[in-house]
């Protein structure tokens, strides 16, 4: 590999220097009592991260428990009406965000940076900060459906009935602004594992040697960035709608209730992929190691893993058979919902093959169970998957029992069952071993209570029983059927709380002084995981099952023969590596305890969910908390600049920089995940724009009796705009100047230019005059100038943030990663208004 030669160490060959193990577990300390709350290890995040998790698996359960008991019979009453409506929502909604994804966040937060050969994951205060606005925002939104206030339009949320005029209460915004930010804290989440996969692993693990699990949270992680804005956007234009009147889904008034199911489902069935690709990923690290064998077909499982992540892009309007869409467009659709089956089946024959070339007896302990119960329930769910690819089929299954029993196979066997299997194949690397025995009790019930539960729902839809009545009468053949399904549910939620009991009496988190022990005798790196720090030393990989090819690397890397085994600038660090060969670049610095996070997440949460109440003026205190805290996180935690000494030997010859600035940084990567995260949701909007154009029939964009902005002050903004992307360019080229004086006058100015863009930019719509409220199309306008002047404000704290840093010496030469971010973040605000300038200004003007 270029640039890191071939060493061979050994413990006995590199002795280490007397006091180096005391100083790096000093470094990685975790805070004792009560201060563990500003911890933000991977080590005590990822499993509090996981129980949290399961917490809410076991909260929306609870609600599916309701669900077949008041449908056990024809006629019960044990909830009302609208208390049902409430259960059912919150039951989807709770699995669906505050249990499928961020389980599978966790477990990646838990396990990631071990598996792939680094200590720590590149921004371990975004995870922590991810997991607590997810821990407190979670809680809160949950507890709504005990005081009647919890979302009941169902997990999907279709205006109209979740417009003003039929959901007047706080119902449907508690789901639009409590969702939303749990949605941000997905987000989050997966640029931290992006960039930590593409840029923090071991020197010599290559793209092509890293674990398959590595491959699939680096697509779940893209898929998320891509997927997640479309709902962001569709919550906010249906917020916007019910606060002020602004009319997206208003047919009356140009709207469309079509465009939510676009904007909704563009997100919706990706994320059936973005909870299953993960799970597949944890199966095919668990599959080769009860089979003690490599995994069959490992190029072809991580092309499958690509190749399903792109296709479920092309999958939105599967759920919208039904609503009138061309014939050719269901066709396109329904042969994308063909396609997707084919890698996701490679995958399948490739675990297959590979418990067939097990060179011996295959081990069927309980990981191992779950994994063939996975492929049992998730091949059904993918059977039925392709009937309802098929219109006509759909068109007659559609919104029956049948459509649930589908979703309930793909996403138990395609997620829980593969998630159940990780719990107890890696609990022993993260703590205590769990109980065999219980689990296998675990497995059977739960298996067998799948199947119970949901195999007699395909019967009960195609008698014709619709989804999401709270009671049915008698007379039609639903009895038997139904009452079956809620013993099946009784039986699964006795395996859960099997499972659940075996975790609370035999996990215990591991002694951080002794190393986790490899019951299974896997070939990967997380099984060298112990104390706080993670790995003593960072190995040298050559190849994809290191632990299987040297079996002395686990003691060499305990002894510190390797790179990287002390603290090189006696702080918590990071070896960061190049993105395609892992070759070592610099030595980051990544963020310890602190409390700065704790207080943006609790301010983050606060302030969306005080929106809700609506209490304007405790979201205004917490929006300012929530500031502060992003500020000092900041200020206290990046662009430290060189610190200790500049260059370190990490072993084996390498001499590495502690600091580095520009396109190689971390940093650099996740502003540019957070761009393409604002450039999707942008896209979005746009797209809704040219959405609603279509709709409205007569080609007239805008409509008789709408105006156009005026094109002087729209010029106007573009030049601006234009100004102050060079001006912020200037500020870059004239950073290292003697005084400083002549980059901050260029910051000023740069700031200045887009204050006057901005405003121009809004001018130009009111003095069109373009009214929000009078039609979809000005409301439509108005929001792309809305998301830009967001962006404005936030460019412009960037650019205080940067001066201040600059005013009090933090910014130079060589400590420039502020600025470097700044400035691209200025660079797409700019670019993004001018393509808005140009789509509202000139789009109706070419049509006319």
């Amino acid at each position: 590999m270029a640039g890191v030669p071939e060493v061979s160490v050994t413990p006995n060959a590199l002795p280490r220097p007397e006091g180096e193990l005391e100083a790096l577990r000093a470094v990685w300390r975790q805070p004792p009592g009560w201060r563990a709350v500003s911890e933000v290890n991977n080590g005590l995040v990822g499993p509090l991260f996981v129980a949290t998790a399961l917490l809410f698996f076991l909260l929306a359960g609870l609600l599916g428990l309701v669900i077949r008991a008041q449908l056990a019979f024809p006629g019960l009453q044990i909830v009302d009406a609208a208390t049902y409506n409430q259960v059912f929502t919150m039951h989807g909604t709770v699995m669906m965000f505050l249990f499928a994804v961020p389980a599978v966040e966790a477990v990646a937060v838990a396990l990631l940076p071990a598996m792939l050969g680094a200590r720590e994951l590149p921004f371990p205060r975004l995870g922590a900060f991810s997991f607590l606005i997810y821990l407190v925002g979670g809680l809160i939104f949950y507890a709504g459906i005990f005081f009647g206030i919890a979302p009941d339009g169902g997990w999907f949320m279709y205006p109209p009935l979740t417009g003003k005029a039929y959901s007047p209460g706080i119902n449907t915004d508690m789901y639009l602004l409590g969702i939303g930010f749990i949605e941000i804290s997905a987000i989050a989440g997966a640029i931290e594992l992006i960039v930590g996969v593409l840029r923090c692993r071991a020197p010599g693990m290559t793209l092509g040697r890293m674990p398959i699990y590595g491959w699939a949270i680096l697509v779940f992680g893209t898929m998320v960035i891509f997927a997640f804005p479309a709902v962001i956007v569709a919550s906010t234009l249906l917020e916007l709608e019910r606060a002020f009147d602004w009319p997206f889904f208003l047919p009356e008034r140009g709207g469309d209730p079509l465009l939510w199911q676009h904007l909704f489902w563009f997100f919706g069935h990706p994320e059936v992929y973005v909870i299953f690709l993960p799970a597949a990923g944890m199966v095919s690290m668990i599959v080769p190691t009860m089979a003690r064998a490599k995994l069959v077909g490992h190029a072809l499982v991580v092309v499958a893993l690509v190749g399903t992540g792109f296709l479920s892009f092309g999958l939105w309007v599967h759920h919208m058979y039904t609503t009138g869409i061309p014939p050719l467009s269901l066709s396109f659709f329904a042969a994308a919902g063909f396609a997707v089956s084919i890698p996701s089946g490679l995958q399948v024959f490739a675990w297959i093959a590979t418990f067939a070339s097990a060179p011996g007896r295959i081990r069927f302990h309980t990981p191992a169970l779950f994994v063939l119960g996975f492929l049992f329930i998730f091949t059904m769910g993918g059977l039925t998957g392709v009937m309802v690819s098929v219109t006509p089929f759909d068109w007659q299954a559609h919104d029956t029992y049948f459509v649930v029993a589908h979703l309930h196979y793909v996403l138990i066997g395609g997620m829980v069952f593969p998630l159940f299997a990780a719990l107890y194949y890696w609990a022993p690397t993260v703590g205590t071993a769990l109980s065999e025995r219980l689990g296998r009790t675990a497995f059977w019930l739960l298996f067998l209570g799948t199947n119970l539960t949901f195999f007699p729902m395909h019967i009960s839809g195609f008698l014709g029983m619709p989804r999401r009545i709270y009671t049915y009468p008698t007379g039609f053949g639903l009895e038997l059927w139904n009452l079956l399904s809620s013993l099946g549910a009784a039986m699964f939620a006795a395996g859960a709380a099997v499972l659940l009991f075996d975790v609370a009496k035999n996990f215990r988190m591991g002694n951080q002084e002794d190393p986790q022990p490899n019951p299974w005798d896997a070939g990967t790196l997380e099984w060298v995981k112990g104390p706080a720090y993670g790995l003593r030393s960072i190995p040298l990989v050559s190849d994809r099952y290191p632990l299987w090819s040297n079996p002395a690397l686990k003691r060499e890397i305990e002894a510190g023969a390797h790179f990287l085994p002390f603290a090189a600038t006696g702080r918590r660090e990071a070896l960061v590596t190049s993105t395609a060969e892992a070759t070592p670049l610099y030595i980051a610095y990544v963020s310890g305890p602190g409390w700065w996070h704790v207080l943006a997440a609790v301010g983050t949460a606060f302030f969306f969910l005080s929106l809700v109440a609506p209490l304007p003026i405790p979201a205004v205190l917490f929006g300012l908390l929530a500031l502060v805290g992003f500020i000092g996180w900041l200020w206290t935690g990046s662009d430290h600049g060189p610190v200790g000494p500049e260059r370190v030997d990490i072993g084996g010859g390498i001499v590495l920089p502690t600091h580095a600035t520009g396109p190689v940084t971390t940093s650099w990567w996740a502003m540019v995940c957070l761009m393409l995260v604002s450039g999707t949701a942008y896209a979005c909007l746009l797209g809704s724009y040219l959405f609603l154009w279509l709709v409205n029939g007569d080609g007239m964009w805008p409509p008789p009796g709408q105006c156009v902005p005026v094109a002087g002050w729209g010029l106007g903004a573009l030049v601006l705009y234009g100004a102050a992307a060079l001006a912020m360019t200037c500020v870059g080229r004239w950073l290292g100047d003697g005084s400083g004086r002549a980059h901050r006058l260029a910051l000023l100015a740069a700031m200045a230019l887009l204050v006057a863009g901005l405003a121009a930019d809004g001018w130009a719509l009111w003095q069109g005059p373009v009214r929000p409220t009078l039609h979809a199309y000005g409301a439509s306008a108005w929001a792309i100038f809305a998301w830009q002047g967001f962006h404005g404000a936030v460019a412009l704290l960037m650019g205080g943030y940067t001066l201040a840093r600059s005013l009090t010496g933090r910014l130079g030469g060589q400590r420039r990663l502020t600025l470097d971010n700044t400035r691209l973040f200025w660079l797409y605000t700019t670019g993004q208004g001018s393509l808005g300038l140009l789509l509202l200004h000139g789009f109706p003007r070419l049509l006319g």
